[in-house]
């Protein structure tokens, strides 16, 4: 019997950089498994769409698909585009069983990432010394979701020993410049910028846009492929795939 297929299932984008970064990732995970069916699907504005992959798993024999969400934040997107998508698909191809793990997330573990996306870019820059660090995410009009990211941002300065603030592109404040710029009403003048975003796109441009013109130092790169990722879905995968066994 066929393990479940797994369906990274990720929000898309007009910005062709984001559907290639999410394949990067995508290979990534098809590298630690090989022996899964592992597809790529987006709720919007890439292609292929959720129900097209669907379609394309049910016609190769699988009727058991786990769902691993890319995103980020348990805001609009996980609460309601996912669910929907699922609930059409599992009307069309009644004889599928789908079902979705928890959402990407903001793991700790991404920390090592952020990290590493943040020292190429400080090397690029050749910034050596930082008085202030600002974590830049979404954004979202759920409060719940924007107060993870400020966890989060807590748990890094304190890794790293300096002030952080969480800075939003969207939704909420404060923007990514205002963050830059009350550091550095303090007197802090190297103030660099991590980007928490999955993969490229308007939203992260437009945080590293405003990051720079108030005088951000450095500005990562979103976190991208990489092996933690890729991990981090597996293990979401796993727990799918053990709740589809009939009990």
């Amino acid at each position: 019997m066929a393990a479940p297929a797994l369906v990274a299932l990720a929000h898309g984008s007009r910005d062709p950089r984001s559907a290639a970064t999410i394949e990067a990732l995508v290979a990534e995970v098809r590298t630690m498994r090989p022996d899964l069916r592992i597809e790529t699907a987006f709720l919007d504005l890439s292609k292929p769409t959720f129900n097209q992959v669907v379609a394309k798993l049910a016609r190769a024999g699988f009727d058991e698909i786990v769902v691993v969400p890319l995103l980020l934040s348990e805001a609009f997107h996980a609460k309601v585009d996912v669910p929907s998508a699922i609930a059409a698909a599992s009307e069309r191809h009644a004889g599928v069983q789908i079902r979705a793990t928890d959402i990407l997330g903001l793991e700790t573990a991404f920390l090592e990432v952020l990290d590493l996306r943040l020292r190429e870019a400080l090397k690029a820059a050749r910034v050596r010394e930082l008085d202030a660090l600002v974590l830049a995410a979404a954004g979202s009009s759920d409060p719940l979701a924007n107060q993870a990211v400020a966890r989060l941002a807590r748990v890094w300065g304190t890794h790293h020993k300096l002030p952080v603030s969480a800075a939003f592109a969207s939704s909420a404040p404060p923007a990514t410049g205002e963050a830059v710029r009350a550091f550095r009403g303090e007197g802090r003048r190297h103030v660099a910028v991590a980007s928490l975003f999955l993969a490229p796109g308007f939203l992260p441009d437009r945080a590293a846009e405003l990051a720079v013109e108030a005088g951000a130092v450095a500005v990562s790169e979103p976190l991208g492929a990489h092996p933690v990722l890729a991990r981090t879905i597996l293990a979401r995968y796993a727990v799918g795939a053990v709740e589809l066994v009939p009990v």
